[in-house]
């Protein structure tokens, strides 16, 4: 991977994320996770070292951006009073 630019991570909160995976599903599957929660600058591709095992994706996050919390796959329940 081409080093990373100072650019990518000149302000607090900003990163840049080097993945490793067996293949491009689970690659692809880690960014979106990351996706779902920040601001991300999506990898297009995976690539592959010629004689090193599995792929390699970068991506950059902002976490900045302010976050809507996941939301549940079911009906949403109430917090419990205190």
């Amino acid at each position: 991977m081409d080093p990373i630019s100072e650019t990518h991570v000149s302000e607090p909160g900003l990163v840049v994320v080097d993945v490793a995976a067996a293949d491009d599903a689970t690659a692809l599957a880690f960014q979106q996770l990351l996706a779902d929660r920040w601001a991300t600058s999506p990898a297009q591709y995976t690539t592959r070292d010629a004689g090193e095992p599995g792929v390699r994706l970068r991506c950059y996050l902002d976490l900045r951006q302010p976050l809507d919390p996941p939301q549940p796959d079911g009906p949403v329940r109430a917090a419990a009073p205190r």
